[in-house]
């Protein structure tokens, strides 16, 4: 398990999460991307294949971040969702594979016809 970041930082106009690593590595993860990536069941599904795909969630900005012990930040975003806990080793993961993670994020929304425009939501209900 990683240890505890140094710094967190939430830049609230840029909807980014800053995280400062001891190893002197620096991250900036946007609410958009933490959302999308959430460690909850809601998001990674109760196992393998079972994810849910996050649309909609552009403009989603951050709440709230709680500790969680020693290991982990609660994050409360504002479209609600308040569940699953980051913890160091997932935080450190997102930041360091960023861009592999953003591009799968991005191929599976063009794979499903979906978006990550709030709007589109509204669109599939009607």
């Amino acid at each position: 398990m990683s240890t505890a970041p140094k710094r967190i930082t939430y830049h609230k106009d840029a909807a980014e999460l800053e995280l400062g690593w001891a190893d002197g590595t620096t991250h900036r993860l946007s609410a958009e991307y933490l959302r999308v990536h959430s460690p909850s069941a809601e998001v990674r599904g109760h196992g393998v294949g079972q994810e849910v795909l996050q649309i909609g969630k552009r403009y989603v900005t951050i709440t709230g971040i709680e500790p969680t012990g020693r290991y982990a930040i609660k994050i409360t975003f504002d479209d609600g969702h308040d569940s699953g806990l980051f913890d160091w080793t997932y935080l450190r993961k997102l930041g360091d594979d960023q861009a592999t993670y953003w591009q799968t994020y991005l191929d599976r929304l063009n794979k499903a016809g979906a978006s990550r425009e709030p709007q589109f939501i509204q669109a599939k209900q009607l």
